[in-house]
């Protein structure tokens, strides 16, 4: 049960260190806005556009998996799959955003598409067993 409220815990902290590359691009264009940052980022291009975008895109990630490792938690249902699962998840969730930023689209789309299924197959596993 530690592993998945592990992951858990840096699945909640993904969007958060998903900003660290946004910030660093919004320091070299002309410095950090702290009066308007979501106006600065949308100045952004190129790899910084991108940074912004996977910053994003970790926080709609998140709520499919949390739901999937507490209805996994509260039915008392922690099998070693989907251990394997949200581990998969953050390792795939990591993945994705370096791919974002390295501008590998069609390799990022596929790390997504992984990522989405571990927490579905973590609840479809719930739905069958239940």
């Amino acid at each position: 049960m530690s592993v998945l409220l592990w992951c858990l815990l840096i699945a909640g902290l993904l969007p958060i260190l998903a900003k660290a590359p946004v910030v660093y691009f919004q320091n070299r264009d002309r410095g950090y806005d702290n009066k308007h940052p979501r106006a600065q980022q949308q100045r952004l291009t190129g790899i910084g556009a991108r940074a912004v975008a996977g910053h994003y895109n970790a926080y709609e990630a998140f709520p499919l998996f949390a739901a999937a490792v507490l209805a996994t938690l509260a039915t008392d249902a922690v099998t070693e799959r989907s251990i394997q699962l949200a581990v998969a998840f953050i390792v795939l969730r990591v993945t994705y955003h370096v791919l974002y930023l390295l501008n590998a689209d069609k390799l990022r789309s596929l790390v997504w598409f992984f990522a989405l299924l571990c927490p579905v197959l973590m609840l479809a596993q719930l739905a069958i067993k239940f």
